[in-house]
């Protein structure tokens, strides 16, 4: 008599652990291309098969679609880029210098980045910043003499970093954090030429405020001479009198021509 049961081979058995194995790996395989990690300070472009979906990916664990979605990282830190240049002033001297700017990616942009201009963070300097940043420059500098430019180096920073602010928001990409000038370099004769001017408008202030410090003495004086008649004078004696002094009337306001006559003191 047959058993109703079938016996399981050893072959089958094996064969099922094996299945098990290759879906539990594939699933390992699909949960790792499933999932990926946006480190802090970054944002994630997704794209699907090509195209950018959706916006960026914030700092943290993300999801996208195994094997049809790539991912493309995009740092949103603030950057510090140091550019040397040179460039020509109003007058057509030739000056060099080093602009140090600081630049962030917006988190929100990183999306419209990579499909314009760029596929990764590296190409935003060159592409987006440099050329702003070398045209406000340009812009600014031709505008001021190399002697202005030598005296009002901080405001000319504030200037083109507010230039090349405007410049880049026309775009909507970054956001400018600051820019530093440095290193002015000009050539030795110019240089002397502007210390000189600079002694020379010194000297002039010091002697404009030397005048006018004279003529505020002489105005005080005048006033104080029109104000001392015969009755103050008198009365100045009055209060520094210290009753040995001999005085001779004539007392102010009396009908006599002569003046008070103060005689020396008495022993």
């Amino acid at each position: 008599m047959t058993s109703p049961l079938r016996n399981i081979s050893p072959n089958n058995s094996g064969a099922a652990a094996s299945l098990a194995l290759v879906l539990s790996f594939t699933g390992l395989i699909l949960l790792t291309q499933s999932l990926f990690i946006v480190p802090a300070g970054q944002v994630a472009v997704v794209t699907t098969l090509g195209k950018v979906s959706g916006g960026s990916r914030r700092p943290g664990l993300n999801l996208k679609i195994p094997f049809v979605q790539s991912v493309f990282p995009f740092d949103v830190r603030t950057q510090v880029r140091p550019e040397k240049f040179a460039t020509l002033t109003k007058d057509l001297q030739v000056i060099e210098a080093t602009a140090t700017i600081k630049y962030a990616v917006r988190p929100s942009e990183a999306g419209r980045v990579y499909s314009t201009i760029a596929y990764n963070d590296r190409e935003v300097y060159p592409r987006i910043i440099q050329p702003s940043l070398l045209k406000a420059l340009k812009s600014v500098f031709s505008q001021y003499e190399l002697v202005t430019i030598a005296s009002k180096w901080s405001d000319i920073s504030e200037l083109v970093e507010r230039t090349v602010a405007e410049e880049l928001d026309k775009f909507d990409y970054v956001d400018v954090r600051g820019l530093d000038l440095t290193g002015l370099e000009i050539a030795e004769e110019y240089r002397a030429a502007i210390e000189q001017k600079q002694i020379a408008e010194q000297q002039l202030l010091r002697a404009q405020t030397e005048v006018k410090i004279a003529e505020q003495e002489a105005l005080r004086y005048e006033t104080l001479n029109k104000s001392l008649d015969d009755q103050v004078l008198f009365k100045l004696f009055l209060d520094k009198w210290n009753g040995k002094t001999q005085v001779v009337p004539s007392l102010p306001g009396s009908n006599s021509a002569s003046p008070s006559i103060i005689v020396g003191g008495r022993k």
